[in-house]
């Protein structure tokens, strides 16, 4: 901590994410930026209490194994619900080792929307959630599909269809002399689009159709003790970025008082008490919320 006792935070990669961490951080109270890095900088010069690691999702084992070395805690949106676990017992260790934490797949899903999975199944322990994202633009997949070769620039768009099911729109612009068929056949093969409707779409233009709106509509319904017939809806319209930005901030917040306390690995959200994750001492915000 610095001698303000605020908070350091750098960002490394400066994409949308990257831009509303950097706005995120302008509003809270008890940070301060010391650096924004892209995300092929050297990195050597980096100093901060935590790294704010807006990269690639793919990318994110990677930069987040080397700030945790350093000693340096991180937060990022690693968004693969598949492989969440796996990274987190990975970083567990190397976090552990180097006496640092490190908060992963920190966005609003994976991220908030789990923990709001796992109030609702406290409240109904038998029954059924679905999660049913959109109409909006996915970031993880769009990201997924600019990196496929022959690809200018993507767009995945993903139409929410009931019941936790969704097709997925992507629009791509081709570089030239880039073939569409081998484009598509190596879009729909990627682990990020192989497991829903997938529907691929040559453009123009990206510029013409892009927007950062998402969504996300939560139904559970189940049974409280022997009652049935319990049921929950949470719903959220947002920008995408923005809010995926305020939530890593947060989860910054919480990494460092994870340190203070000596609870050195990695953690998801739904791990973390919700008190930590606000600025302020504990007992104003008890008193603020109980």
């Amino acid at each position: 901590m610095t001698t303000n006792n605020k908070l350091k935070v750098a960002i490394i990669g400066y994409g949308n994410i990257g831009k509303a961490c950097e706005e995120a951080l302008a509003t809270a109270p008890d940070m301060e930026l010391t650096g924004i890095y892209h995300h092929n900088d050297n990195l050597d010069n980096l100093t901060a209490d935590v790294a704010l690691l807006c990269v690639p999702t793919r990318e994110v084992p990677v930069y987040a194994e080397k700030m945790l070395r350093r000693g340096i805690s991180t937060v990022d949106s690693f968004d693969i619900h598949g492989q969440i676990f796996d990274l987190r017992q990975k970083l567990a260790a190397v976090a552990k080792e180097a006496k640092a934490v490190s908060i992963i797949s920190a966005g609003w899903d994976p991220g908030t929307d789990s923990a709001i999975r796992a109030l609702l199944m406290a409240m109904a322990p038998k029954g059924l959630t679905y999660t049913n994202f959109g109409p909006g633009r996915s970031m993880g997949h769009t990201v997924a599909a600019k990196a496929i070769a022959g690809v200018k620039n993507a767009l995945s768009m993903t139409i929410p269809l009931g019941t936790g099911i969704h097709r997925r729109m992507v629009y791509v612009e081709l570089e030239e002399g880039a073939q569409f068929e081998t484009v598509k056949k190596a879009l729909l093969a990627d682990d990020y689009f192989a497991h829903d409707e997938t529907h691929v779409i040559e453009v123009p233009s990206i510029d013409a159709l892009n927007n950062v709106a998402h969504g996300v509509h939560l139904v559970r319904s189940g049974v409280s003790g022997t009652t049935h017939n319990q049921r929950f809806e949470f719903n959220m319209e947002i920008n995408n970025p923005a809010l995926t930005g305020q939530v890593m901030v947060s989860c910054a917040r919480a990494a460092a008082r994870l340190c203070t306390e000596q609870r050195y690995g990695a953690y998801t959200l739904i791990e973390l008490s919700p008190l930590s994750l606000l600025p302020g001492d504990e007992e104003t915000n008890i008193r603020a919320l109980v």
